[in-house]
């Protein structure tokens, strides 16, 4: 099987006259068309629905109080707008590389060595706080307090790594449960917490109502800036939801799974993230929560639910190992694009008889083994040292995805290409709104000063290393796609 192979023609062409030749990526040869609907669904619900929610609201709303459901809002507003940027991208050429091949053919071997090697940076981080995230849960329960948390973080790491090696049914089935999980939780909860209210049930001494909102500060009990302070950290907990385009390029008919996923997206969000924390806020005061504990172990707990405890601990472990299997996943497969390119490491670019892109998975799993040793050398710390450049990970990938979007539809306006009929709306204004609130984020991780300034801080250094990393690669991609760069 050749590795050179012309990608998948565009869902939509453009007449003969004015379309360009369908662009040729490496990348996209080889994968097996192995993922149903029903992985897709569930890997777009996966993608919106991380720790970020289960574990981090809890320490969010002690902080904005009711009010961080705005974040919530605004967050998953611009989410949106970014994966149905890549949306309407997957329709005109579905891609295992997504964003990096789109980039390639819209920004040059440059825009797409930037994008690839941004969204390694997310989830080679994401990967240590995944990891130590798995192990600090797991520690909850008796039979694990006494082993040391880099085992745990070791272990973690090799079931997850062994079902992504295998090939991408593994993948598909273990994010298909782990969502179902996630998903399962949120419901029980959302019917009990609906229930709490309106029945005005005795919630540890509060009854649930308006009133925990309005008699404790209103819905800015701090006023406006901790909400907006909050906006970063909100942002990392959507880090996901460009999964389901990367899987695109693994399963049959994308034309008609995609748009579906993509559009049930927003109104997961408002159900689940925004309705969640409004739920929160009614049940009881927002001084209730803290960021020790996850809010709705902080509700069953006041209710005296006996075992809520543990099965919302194992319900965050396993958002834990969710995203840590997405981040094997999707790296393996956008390294392999720039493999093929020349601007990764050519072992990234090799793939086993099962069709999975393994010397890809395994160099963001050896990230994932300097996050055991952080978790053996500072177990109190490795989760917040790695969490804000994942963030920087996760700004840029999305900046990167809505300028692809942009030079997209200047290229149909110029009558180059066509534009399918799946589309982003407001097109480019969509694009430059949602440019201007990712800058806007880096600004506020540099007011809230602390680890976020010192992370916003090292842009220049990250700069430094992609020029530096270009110029060593830049011959060995000139001379895979025959061009100058």
């Amino acid at each position: 099987m050749t590795d050179r192979a012309i990608a998948a023609e565009p869902l939509s062409a453009a007449p003969a006259d004015t379309a360009a030749s369908p662009h040729v990526d490496a990348g996209d040869a080889g994968y097996r068309k192995d993922l149903k609907s029903r992985h897709i669904n569930m890997i777009a619900i996966g993608g919106a629905i991380g720790t970020g929610l289960f574990l981090g609201a809890g320490g969010r709303m002690a902080s904005a109080g009711p009010s961080l459901f705005i974040a919530y809002a605004v967050c998953g507003v611009f989410a949106f707008f970014v994966v149905r940027a890549l949306g309407e991208l997957v329709l005109y050429r579905p891609s295992s590389g997504a964003f990096v091949s789109y980039a390639r053919e819209f920004m040059g071997e440059k825009g797409a060595y930037t994008a690839g090697w941004l969204y390694f940076l997310n989830w080679s981080t994401t990967a240590v706080a995944d990891i130590t995230a798995a192990a600090t849960y797991a520690h909850f329960w008796s039979m694990f307090s006494d082993v040391p948390q880099w085992i745990l973080a070791l272990i973690a790491l090799a079931v997850v790594l062994a079902a992504n090696l295998i090939s991408v049914k593994y993948f598909g089935e273990m994010e298909f449960w782990f969502a179902i999980i996630k998903v399962a939780a949120l419901v029980a909860f959302m019917l009990v917490g609906i229930f709490l209210v309106v029945t005005s049930h005795d919630v540890g001494g509060s009854t649930p109502g308006l009133a925990n909102i309005t008699d404790n500060g209103g819905i800015f009990p701090n006023g406006m800036m901790p909400m907006l302070l909050l906006i970063q950290g909100v942002v990392f907990a959507y880090a996901s939801v460009e999964l389901c385009g990367v899987a695109a390029g693994e399963t049959e008919n994308p034309e008609k799974i995609m748009p579906k996923a993509i559009n049930s997206i927003m109104w997961r969000v408002g159900l689940f993230y925004v309705g969640s924390v409004v739920l929160l806020a009614l049940i009881l005061p927002y001084t209730a929560y803290s960021g020790d504990q996850s809010p709705f172990v902080t509700v069953f707990d006041k209710l005296g639910v006996p075992g809520a405890a543990g099965v919302m601990n194992l319900v965050v472990l396993t958002a834990a190992l969710s995203s840590l299997n997405s981040g094997l996943y999707s790296t393996g497969r956008i390294l392999r694009s720039m493999s093929l390119a020349g601007s990764a490491p050519k072992f990234t670019g090799v793939m086993n008889k099962g069709g999975v892109p393994y010397g890809g998975i395994l160099l963001t799993a050896g990230f994932g083994v300097v996050g055991v040793v952080l978790n053996a050398r500072m177990p109190e710390d490795a989760f917040e040292l790695v969490l804000n450049f994942a963030s920087i990970g996760i700004i840029g990938t999305w900046a990167m995805i809505m300028v692809c979007s942009l030079l997209f539809v200047r290229r149909a306006e110029q009558g180059v290409l066509t534009r399918p009929a799946y589309r982003l709306p407001w097109a480019p204004y969509t694009q430059i709104v949602t440019l201007v609130f990712l800058g806007s984020v880096l600004v506020l991780m540099w007011m809230d000063g602390g680890i976020g300034r010192t992370t916003v801080n090292c842009l220049p250094l990250i700069g430094a290393a992609l020029v530096g990393g270009w110029f060593l690669v830049r011959r060995r991609v000139r001379e895979t796609s025959g061009k100058q760069g």
